[in-house]
């Protein structure tokens, strides 16, 4: 039987990221996808021109569908709104308690606008990191999370730590966001503290790439894998999906969701900081 999964998060009506762009993931690597819808946006290659939000008890109503129905391997969250419907979810998944929880603390969409009210991170911080296993934050995304500035490679172990702190098993702290050459990804677990390395791609179509990445990382999970393999396996698909991209729409264009099809090569290494048991 194939991994069931499911998503949490909102609508891209551009089809690039949010549920479209899990689903697509899921369905890429072979996994059953469901879905909790959390918002409704009304959003392009230029940004995102609206934003209606899912009422909590159709949010509880979703969940309970889907977790009383399908044997949920892993669970991966996206956009979550607001305070209210951040706690909703995280009521939902510490009823369930799926072995894998990803969580994708989107904040700001690649056009700019606001995806998460500043009155709920604090929610995110104490409410739904404690259920999480994994958290997967860009650079900025993880300042605001740990209250910190992050200019270094030690910034970046000290972020990762403090956001460790908060109840969380494993973060990630993405490299999109730098000037690099490479695009470096930090892993820190309690276990080990590794970095996984792609050549950047110059490239203005890069919507939805943590949605993407987050939801590979969920699939590769589900099939049972470490957390090395699945980390290195979900970075070489976003990697393909970017280095295919399919120059769609006026602004920021989305990846390419099949991109992974197109090109087989490996291109992702691996740098192991620390580790207390071979892996």
């Amino acid at each position: 039987m194939r991994p069931q999964v499911l998503t949490i998060a909102g609508s891209d009506s551009g089809g690039g990221a949010g549920i479209q762009a899990d689903l697509k993931t899921f369905q890429e690597l072979g996994v059953f996808g469901t879905s909790v819808l959390t918002a409704i946006t009304a959003q392009n290659t230029l940004g995102v021109h609206g934003i209606e939000a899912i009422s909590t008890e159709m949010i509880n109503q979703q969940i309970e569908a889907v977790a009383d129905d399908f044997n949920i391997t892993a669970c991966k969250t996206g956009m979550l709104v607001d305070a209210e419907r951040i706690e909703a979810v995280a009521k939902g998944l510490e009823r369930y308690h799926f072995e894998h929880v990803v969580v994708d603390p989107v904040m700001v969409a690649k056009g700019g606008a606001s995806l998460l009210q500043v009155s709920a991170v604090e929610a995110l911080r104490t409410k739904l990191l404690p259920q999480a296993t994994i958290v997967t934050p860009n650079i900025p995304e993880a300042e605001v999370l740990a209250g910190m500035e992050i200019r270094t490679e030690a910034d970046r172990m000290k972020a990762a730590q403090a956001i460790r702190a908060l109840g969380v098993d494993t973060v990630i702290i993405k490299g999109g966001h730098t000037d690099d050459v490479e695009a470096v990804d930090l892993i820190m677990s309690e276990t080990e503290t590794f970095c996984v390395k792609a050549p950047r791609i110059q490239t203005k179509d890069t919507h939805g790439t943590g949605c993407t990445f987050s939801a590979a990382l969920t699939a590769e999970l589900a099939y049972g894998k470490t957390l090395r393999q699945a980390v290195v396996d979900a970075k070489q698909f976003i990697h393909q999906a970017i280095a295919h991209g399919l120059s769609l729409g006026q602004g920021h264009g989305p990846t390419n969701h099949w991109g992974h099809r197109l090109a087989k090569e490996e291109v992702i290494t691996v740098d192991v900081m620390y580790e207390t048991s071979a892996r």
